[in-house]
């Protein structure tokens, strides 16, 4: 099952794609946002051009565990795309990935510029892989 992981900002959206087989995730890009209901129509017809079965959604959760603004964007988009692609949409929670992404990518030696190019996208990457490890679990 091939499904397209996001993260959804602001002023971008950091996209990943999994493999056919629902294995393994790697980024796609990002996309800069326009408007909630262009960024819908763009992310769902990318997410049919792609053969996506699902769309797998960071949820930014406040660190006790509650949802703040940004997670209620985060799902009000989310459900805009998943309704107008017509597929299910999945949330996986979000806390410290960015933290987590920035400290790979300043161990494995990336410039400030290249991390800030590669964020986003690698943060939807560890959100799709996370969702996809714990689906094979069951």
């Amino acid at each position: 099952m091939r499904a397209l992981g996001l993260d959804i900002g602001d002023r971008r959206v950091g996209i990943a794609v999994s493999d056919e087989t629902g294995t393994i995730a790697s980024p796609h890009g990002v996309c800069t946002r326009r408007s909630p209901p262009e960024d819908a129509l763009h992310l769902a017809r990318l997410a049919r051009e792609l053969g996506a079965e699902a769309i797998v959604v960071g949820l930014p959760l406040n660190m006790d565990g509650t949802e703040g603004d940004q997670a209620k964007k985060a799902r009000e988009l989310a459900e805009a795309i998943a309704q107008e692609a017509g597929l299910p949409v999945h949330y996986v929670d979000e806390r410290l990935t960015s933290a987590e992404v920035e400290r790979a990518m300043r161990e494995g030696g990336l410039s400030q510029r290249a991390r800030k190019r590669r964020a986003d996208a690698l943060s939807a990457v560890l959100i799709l892989q996370a969702w996809l490890d714990r689906t094979r679990r069951g």
